[in-house]
């Protein structure tokens, strides 16, 4: 074996995993010239095509997707057994990569990690941001974060925070111009800031409940975007209405710049948790999270 090989081969992993030279580049810290000349001499070398180019996408080939599924658990194995040497250390150290909603990052991670990170500097923390359902294996994140009700049963799962409550809420300046709605089924009759869910692409229908009968409402409107931040700011702007947690608009309400609607049909879901596949060979840093992130009433 050349002294080049695992490094060619960890390089052809990450560009299969994430169908990208681009991305794949940016978590190997090179340059998407110098992983693209990587993938060609490995490929060169072994006399086969690995990958599949075109303008927009990048696939593994036959041989390149029988040689990831082949060296891809050997080289999580490496990563597991090096990261758990970690434990070894008197202080928690190294990187854990979470993957959750953006009003996870506002109500769960902004408040607490702070004094997390400064009690463990050894530590990095990388939130990534996606309101869709990513698939946290294959995209290799140490754990992701979701309500309670939408954790796959065999993940493990760690209750992070209390149980969320979601509102219908509109600008003053909205309701000036519309009369608000009396039930869910009438929002169809108004201008909803729609959500896209950023894995499947689908639009998120908003959920209610009354009488112990759970239903969904699927929206319209003119304005539709990936992220509940930016659907608020428009919400306060008046440009539409807004369905969020309820601890997340609360100072707006308070505030006066929003106002909450059809209040009886709003539902309470499971609080958010923390999720992961194994309870094998956890870092000592993803431990530290673990424990410094759960709920305790």
């Amino acid at each position: 074996m050349r002294r080049d090989d695992l490094a060619e081969l960890r390089a052809f992993l990450e560009v299969a995993r994430e169908r990208s030279f681009t991305r794949a580049a940016a978590k190997l810290g090179v340059t998407r010239s110098a992983l693209s000349h990587t993938i060609r001499a490995l490929e060169e070398n072994l006399g086969v095509r690995l990958l599949s180019r075109t303008t927009r996408d990048v696939a593994p080939t036959a041989a390149g997707q029988r040689l990831a599924e082949r060296i891809g658990p050997h080289f999580e194995s490496i990563a597991a057994e090096v990261g758990a040497l970690g434990a070894l250390r008197d202080t928690p150290s190294g990187e854990v990569r979470i993957v959750c909603p953006d009003d996870v990052t506002e109500m769960i991670f902004r408040p607490r990690l702070p004094e997390f990170l400064l009690r463990y500097p050894d530590i990095s923390v990388e939130l990534v941001v996606d309101n869709g359902f990513t698939n946290i294996v294959e995209r290799q994140f140490d754990a992701g974060v979701r309500l309670g009700e939408a954790v796959a049963k065999d993940m493990v799962a760690v209750r992070i925070g209390p149980d969320v409550r979601y509102c219908v809420v509109g600008a003053p300046s909205y309701f000036e111009r519309h009369a608000a709605p009396a039930s869910p089924v009438e929002l169809t009759e108004h201008n909803c800031i729609n959500l896209r869910m950023q894995t499947s692409g689908a639009l998120y229908a908003w959920e209610f409940a009354k009488d112990g009968r759970e239903f969904s409402v699927r929206v319209n409107g003119q304005l539709t975007l990936s992220d509940l931040s930016s659907a608020l700011d428009f919400a306060i702007d008046g440009i539409g209405l807004a369905y969020a947690p309820t601890a997340l608009v609360q100072q707006y309400i308070e505030a006066g710049r929003l106002q909450e609607i059809l209040t009886d049909f709003c539902p309470t879901f499971q609080g958010y948790h923390l999720y992961y596949p194994s309870r094998r060979n956890l870092s000592s840093a993803f431990k530290a999270i673990v424990d410094a992130f759960r709920y305790r009433t």
